[in-house]
């Protein structure tokens, strides 16, 4: 029998908070659909103390499921990573202890007009593979320009409202549409646009904030840490050793 992965250790002793991503999340699940699991999870503080560092994420141990480090976590959501932001607003929740709830309470905390550059960012990332595709082999992959259109709807409405919401409600069918290659690539072309000019509109008068509150995110980690932290005990030999140092001098 083969050791359990340390990382695979960490994410079963240690996860916060779960929950499932991807289509189930998104409302445009279908028969054939994977249930893809993302979760945090809060490596020992003392783990930290060595030069060897835990790790900032761990793939598994199920198959589909994806896991980050509380800190490697906020620091992304931070800057509008729209994977993780998606991942705190998710409404399929499968866990969140004490600390998985309070992160779940700080989402606003998060958000912010950099949405507009990161979400947009990303989709002009997802575009350029979709023309390469377009080059190759003569059509786009529809999966990816479905989704694709549907982070470009969250983003404009996020800015719109200032709230985020990832399943696609009354969208799902035309998104679906999409994915099984029943719209042209010339309307797809034209929706992508559409989005992107309403969501440039709608950062104007965003009332989201300028910046995401680091401030209070970074309260949060550190009481998570300490936390964590192992409690000063009298009779600890590394306690017992710097006493008798300290007896040694004064002697």
């Amino acid at each position: 029998m083969q050791p359990e992965d340390p990382g695979h250790r960490l994410v079963r002793d240690h996860t916060i908070f779960a929950c499932v991503m991807g289509s189930r999340a998104f409302g445009l699940a279908t028969d054939g659909s994977d249930t893809d699991r993302r979760g945090v999870f809060v490596a020992p503080t003392e783990l930290f103390w060595r030069f060897d560092k835990p790790p900032t994420h761990v793939d598994g141990p199920l198959p589909e499921q994806f896991s980050w480090e509380l800190e490697r976590f906020c620091e992304l959501a931070l800057r509008g990573n729209p994977n993780i932001l998606e991942c705190l607003h998710s409404p399929l929740v499968e866990y969140a202890d004490d600390t998985g709830r309070e992160l779940l309470a700080l989402r606003r905390a998060f958000l912010s007009r950099q949405v507009h550059a990161t979400f947009t960012g990303y989709a002009l990332g997802q575009r350029r593979k979709l023309d390469a595709d377009l080059r190759t082999h003569g059509a786009p992959r529809w999966k990816h320009a479905m989704h694709l259109l549907r982070l470009l709807t969250s983003a404009r409405d996020l800015l719109r409202t200032g709230e985020f919401r990832i399943d696609v409600g009354e969208q799902r069918e035309p998104l679906l549409a999409v994915k099984r290659g029943e719209v042209s690539w010339a309307e797809v072309e034209a929706w992508m646009a559409r989005l992107g000019a309403e969501a440039d509109e709608a950062l104007e008068h965003s009332p989201l904030p300028p910046e995401p509150d680091h401030a209070r995110v970074s309260d949060f980690l550190f009481r998570v840490r300490r936390t964590s932290a192992p409690q000063a005990d009298p009779d600890h030999e590394v306690v017992q050793g710097v006493v008798a140092a300290r007896r040694v001098g004064q002697g």
